[in-house]
């Protein structure tokens, strides 16, 4: 049965990170299967209203919340009527089937009430948002924290990307039970595929350690530098590429630890880029404090590179140490170190994880994410729904 799906998510295009790459590839996959989607995001004040990515139409909506203070409760009376309508114009422009919320936030608030007052089924899926948020809102805000456990009770199904989620979304904020659909990866794409020459920033010839994703605390990439300094020996590099508000800081580590020579610092890079630096790196590293999945791991195995992967991430779902990964625990810089350090100093450990690693990231696509969502509103739609029909 053909669906319209409108995915609400907590941020698109033009930012970058987990969400919004699963989010972009499960409505490419559900366009090219002939389903109506559309994505609707937050607007951060960037006003880029309504666009085409990938063929699929994308609409920035407003999503002002309450805070504690007088003025600030002043100004979201203000512009909550517009908000609404804004919404209402979305909603009645397209008539979903249903609400699929990623990542929930003040994304998830608005569905909500959306999602009550045209009745329409609520899906919410979890990324990890509740414990790895750069900014820490779901301890700050009780607004968030009550929508969602309203959100998991209400919602038709909710889902995570590994169990770790799961777990979190169950004892922390009592939602149904989740059904567990991980991330996925771009096998062959050509957007996806490494450049034919280096890119300007790649160091050259010997051991490269390679790292990327959004430079927050929580992706622990400071950990990795004090464990490379500690580790490396004359000749080898570390490249960690990415943007966030903690590159200052980490460029500053890297200054004082005297690696300015031996750390690559590009900031954001290209998705091309990142296959380079995925099939060129000796080893790749997931140092994050905690991971809720981190398809920087997927896209290590796609692209061949042996992989050293946080002990504390939801991929362990995945992932057996010593077989297709090294697990550790990246807040010990000696064990991190002597991790990276095993992996480059022995061929056959890095050809035994590279070819494991090869083989299983086959089974992840997204095209079996989004066939996974797919059965899950075929299990939980009223039969009846489709079409757009009017409410």
């Amino acid at each position: 049965m053909d669906r319209r799906v409108a995915l609400v998510s907590s941020s698109f295009d033009p930012h970058t990170g987990g969400v919004e790459e699963h989010v972009r590839h499960v409505a490419r996959v559900f366009a090219s299967r002939g389903h109506q989607v559309v994505v609707w995001t937050v607007d951060r004040g960037e006003h880029l209203g309504t666009r085409q990515i990938d063929g699929v139409e994308v609409r920035d909506l407003p999503t002002p919340l309450p805070a504690r203070s007088f003025r600030s409760l002043l100004r979201f009376g203000l512009e909550l009527p517009a908000a609404l309508r804004s919404w209402l114009l979305a909603y009645r422009s397209f008539r979903p089937d249903v609400l699929h919320v990623h990542c929930f936030g003040p994304n998830g608030v608005y569905a909500l009430a959306l999602s009550r007052l045209t009745r329409t089924p609520l899906v919410v899926s979890g990324h990890g948002e509740t414990f790895m948020d750069d900014h820490q809102v779901f301890e700050r805000s009780a607004l968030l924290r009550r929508a969602l456990r309203v959100a998991g009770d209400r919602a038709v199904a909710v889902t995570a990307c590994s169990s770790m989620v799961a777990r979190d979304l169950v004892n922390t904020y009592a939602t149904k039970e989740p059904v567990v659909v991980p991330n996925g990866v771009e096998l062959d794409a050509d957007a996806e595929r490494a450049p034919g020459t280096p890119p300007e920033w790649w160091p050259g010839r010997g051991v490269v350690v390679g790292a990327v994703g959004r430079v927050e605390a929580v992706k622990g990439f400071d950990l990795l530098v004090r464990a490379f300094g500690s580790a490396r020996l004359p000749g080898e590099r570390l490249v960690i590429a990415g943007a966030g508000s903690a590159l200052p800081e980490l460029t500053r580590l890297v200054e004082q630890l005297g690696l300015t020579d031996s750390v690559v610092l590009p900031g954001r890079i290209s998705r091309p880029e990142v296959a380079w630096l995925m099939e060129q790196s000796s080893v790749v590293v997931v140092p994050s404090r905690v991971e809720a999945f981190g398809i920087v791991a997927l896209e290590a195995w796609r692209g061949g590179s042996p992989l050293v992967l946080t002990a504390n991430s939801g991929a362990r779902d995945i992932v057996t140490d010593g077989v297709d990964a090294l697990l550790v625990d990246p807040t010990d810089a000696t064990a991190l170190g002597r991790a990276i350090r095993r992996v480059i100093d022995d061929p056959a450990l890095r050809a035994v994880l590279a070819d494991n690693g090869r083989r299983n990231v086959e089974d992840f696509t997204w095209d079996r994410v989004a066939e996974d969502y797919l059965s899950l509103y075929d299990s939980v739609l009223p039969p009846g729904a489709g079409a757009g029909r009017p409410r």
